[in-house]
């Protein structure tokens, strides 16, 4: 057996079946936004705004504090090819959550804030024994990003703003099956991520009170995990225990990508308003993925696997009525490009082209407000043969059908002051 395929479910270092966006790009942030499709470039609806677009900030009117967490239910189904038996994952919960505090003069150009939000996360097991078990059986993984933003009006329709990003917490954790001749092993990577610092940074103008436009850039950070952690298990055999060294470290690196948008809100009345976004989101970064191990594992101390990604977009739209004076209602819809070509998709990400529909709705008691949001995601069908796998030499993956459907309830607190 080679060890190239050590573990192609590397490209979930720190991400995996990402809840609302393509590739390993998750976009579960402001709950008001969540509710409206997703949008937020070009609106200021409060907060959130840090992560969507720093410079709208500084036109957020009221200072405030909001938390929110989302439920991710995601259902994947698999089928070998030539087989019609179909596997899915085990059941499993992941809550990315959220926090918002900006702060600045009530009457003030100035604004400030922190913004501390779960933009990478997922956890995905697949049925005991299923077909890909070689390739991966699970993922587990977190991430903290940490973003401290400032923001200024420079006049009273134009407004910027940019953020620090640093990814204050990382953690990983791979398993899969090793075949044996007469049974399987199983290897186990855990480790760490360093931090790392990248910025977010935008543009915000509104010539009219029917119109606003906002431009966004995230920047691309270098995950890094370095001595992680190599375990095996059930390699009892005196002939092949030596090929799978206990006391193994291993390195890797994966990018996260850069991404610019651009957001429009549109208000035709008082009481309605309108979002639409459009992001490009930089995947051709992402070309191989390499472990690096201090030890000979099989008689090899490098694993790569090809990912070949290329450039996505995204399309959100969105809206939201005050229906009263305490009473908001939202709902939106959005559809997300994959940036895996055919014959590179992978168990972590068993990604396609995605169409998501949501619906939300805002409650406010006074200075206090809970905010509701549910996406649904369909991710299409995807199927990869044997020949493709064969044709890009990505024959470190298993051929057959993915499809995945993804359930997301959130809710969020707000205080305003």
């Amino acid at each position: 057996m080679k060890f190239k395929s050590l573990l192609l479910a590397g490209s979930a270092l720190l991400s995996a079946t990402a809840a609302s966006a393509g590739g390993y790009q998750v976009t579960l942030a402001g709950i008001k936004n969540n509710g409206m499709g997703g949008v937020g470039v070009g609106l200021s609806l409060d907060q959130a705004a840090m992560f969507y677009n720093p410079g709208a900030l500084a036109m957020v009117r009221e200072r405030g504090v909001q938390v929110g967490a989302n439920f991710t239910f995601a259902r994947n189904s698999f089928v070998a090819e030539g087989s019609n038996q179909q596997r899915e994952l085990r059941n499993s919960v992941v809550t990315p959550v959220s926090l918002f505090a900006g702060f600045g003069p009530q009457e003030g150009k100035f604004r400030a804030g922190i913004a501390v939000y779960t933009p990478f996360g997922s956890k995905l097991q697949y049925a005991d024994g299923w077909e890909g078990r070689t390739a991966l059986t699970d993922i587990d993984l977190k991430s903290v990003f940490v973003q401290p933003t400032v923001s200024y009006a420079i006049t009273d329709q134009l407004s910027i703003g940019a953020g620090l990003v640093v990814l204050a917490h990382g953690s990983v954790n791979l398993q899969r099956d090793i075949p044996l001749p007469d049974s399987y092993g199983h290897i186990e990577l855990d480790g760490k991520a360093e931090t790392k610092l990248g910025f977010n940074a935008g543009i915000f103008f509104k010539p009219s009170e029917k119109l606003s436009v906002g431009i966004n850039y995230r920047s691309k950070i270098d995950a890094h995990v370095k001595d992680g952690d190599v375990t095996f298990s059930g390699i009892d055999s005196p002939v092949f225990a030596p090929r799978f060294p206990s006391g193994t470290k291993f390195s890797a690196t994966l990018p996260l990508i850069a991404t610019t948008s651009i957001g429009f809100g549109i208000m035709p009345t008082e009481n309605l308003t309108i979002g639409i976004d459009a992001s490009l989101a930089n995947w051709s970064a992402y070309r191989t993925l390499r472990f690096d191990f201090t030890q000979d594992i099989n008689g090899s101390k490098v694993s790569e696997s090809k990912r070949e990604y290329q450039d996505a977009l995204t399309f959100r739209v969105g809206g939201q009525y005050k229906l009263t004076s305490g009473l908001t209602l939202r709902a939106g819809g959005s559809y997300d490009e994959s940036p895996v070509k055919d014959g590179f998709v992978t168990p972590e990400t068993p990604d396609n082209d995605r169409l998501g529909g949501t619906i939300g709705a805002s409650y406010n008691f006074g200075k206090f407000g809970v905010d509701l949001s549910a996406q649904y995601v369909g991710i299409k069908k995807r199927t990869q043969t044997q020949q493709d796998l064969l044709t890009n030499g990505t024959t470190d993956r298993i051929a057959g059908t993915y499809k995945t459907n993804i359930v997301i309830p959130g809710i969020g607190l707000n205080y305003t002051f």
